[in-house]
């Protein structure tokens, strides 16, 4: 039972939006990648086998160099342009992703571009068609968010929107404040961060002991790599929440801190130009000072 616990709050995948906004979703697990592919195959081989036949009855006895190009175009646009175009005009969906509830996204959680469609569906030329999907199924079952090699290629990842939506970071407890503000996060593993949040979210529906032994190893894990450590008497619930608040909140800041210092598209505005010679930036507002803690951490359950 713990294992499977374990392993339900390592399933999910938290992204981050180029405008730093936090999407939880749900990356497509491989069955369900392999049986949309199934579908788009069979739609393909379908309209394919059916150009075939008006092929052979309208195009066989023309000039064999002109019913060779037609082929040849049919082909191309049956194998690759049936996925780009679909992708393209339904922001990531192809027919087979439309029944089984996926969608492409870029890595950033952005929509699927013209190009990434493109490169994908090259690539799926060659791991789909032409190599039987075994490179798609070794390359899926390799990387963390079921990538094949055309979204390695294309920067993008196939997600899964019927699943359900996890919760959101938990909110930063008012006792720890001090404490999370001075925190130390650099050697924090998204791994483990992401564990802690799983854990957290579920946390109400466990069995309370084995809820507060849960909480006490996953906290002593996350705390081993923060400083500096939780003061005396700490909860373990309440060390995970405020770690993964802070934490939020600084990835926020620092995407919107780039967000704000990225160039401006297109002529300034009339009026705009440099400021003026003697400008300086207002005084910053003063730090609180955090309280003095003393050495220790929390205890484990009884």
């Amino acid at each position: 039972m713990r294992d499977l616990v374990a392993w339900v709050i390592m399933v999910a995948q938290p992204m981050v939006t180029g405008d730093a906004v936090v999407l939880d979703v749900q990356v497509a697990q491989l069955p369900v990648r392999a049986l949309s592919a199934f579908i788009d195959v069979t739609v393909v081989f379908v309209a394919y086998v059916i150009g075939i036949v008006l092929w052979a009855f309208t195009l066989a006895d023309l000039d064999p160099a002109f019913s060779a190009a037609v082929l040849i175009i049919f082909t191309v646009l049956a194998m690759v342009g049936y996925p780009v175009i679909f992708e393209t005009a339904t922001r990531g969906r192809s027919l087979g992703k439309i029944a089984m509830g996926l969608r492409v996204v870029s890595d950033d959680g952005g929509p699927e571009r013209f190009r990434q469609a493109l490169f994908r569906a090259l690539a799926g030329f060659v791991e789909i068609w032409m190599l039987a999907g075994g490179p798609a199924v070794i390359c899926s079952m390799a990387s963390a968010k079921g990538k094949r090699l055309g979204d390695v290629f294309a920067g993008t990842m196939v997600i899964s929107e019927r699943a359900p939506r996890m919760s959101p970071p938990p909110p930063m407890p008012p006792q720890l404040a001090w404490w999370a503000a001075s925190l130390q996060l650099s050697g924090l593993s998204s791994d483990r961060a992401e564990r802690a949040r799983q854990f957290l979210s579920r946390a109400p529906q466990l069995d309370p002991r084995f809820r507060d032994e849960m909480a006490y190893r996953i906290a002593t894990e996350v705390v081993a790599q923060v400083s500096p450590p939780p003061p005396p008497g700490a909860p373990p619930q309440l060390v995970l929440a405020a770690v993964l608040a802070e934490r939020h909140r600084r990835e926020l800041a620092r995407m919107q801190s780039a967000a704000q210092q990225s160039p401006p598209v297109g002529p300034p505005p009339p009026g705009y130009g440099p400021p003026p010679q003697h400008w300086s930036p207002p005084p910053a507002a003063p730090q609180p000072q955090p309280q003095p803690q003393a050495p220790g951490g929390f205890a484990p359950p009884e």
